[in-house]
């Protein structure tokens, strides 16, 4: 009975490479958490913006198609939603990606997905 009422977490995923967004989605649904799948930023916001009171945590690319990038995503989450966790995650190293947003964690690829877990972990427990 406490379980249906339990509000699920759902991780918004932001990444132009539609099989990597499909393997984040596959990695975070079996840890039990709903994800929303954007191939742009300007579409994650748009989703953020409609109706992301259920969003939990954004895994967004760095690097993306469209006019805004991962790094400008994350700067208009954290200016709108400054609780809202945020991970970044690029194929750069992290010196040549730029300068992040406050708050904002960074994840070098490729990634193992049980670090990408831990990190949902992190930041979903301190939001």
């Amino acid at each position: 009975m406490g379980q249906s009422q339990q509000k699920r977490r759902a991780v918004l995923i932001v990444e132009d490479d539609a099989e990597l967004r499909s393997l984040m989605a596959a990695l975070f649904e079996a840890e039990q958490l709903d994800t929303i799948e954007c191939e742009s930023a300007e579409a994650a916001l748009a989703t953020l913006l409609i109706g992301g009171r259920g969003v939990a945590m954004i895994f967004a690319d760095v690097r993306l198609r469209g006019v805004m990038d991962g790094i400008d995503l994350a700067r208009e989450v954290k200016m709108r939603w400054p609780l809202l966790p945020v991970i970044l995650t690029s194929g750069h190293p992290r010196e040549h990606v730029g300068k992040l947003p406050s708050g904002v964690a960074y994840m070098p690829k490729p990634w193992q997905p049980l670090n990408v877990l831990i990190a949902a972990e992190r930041a979903l427990a301190s939001a």
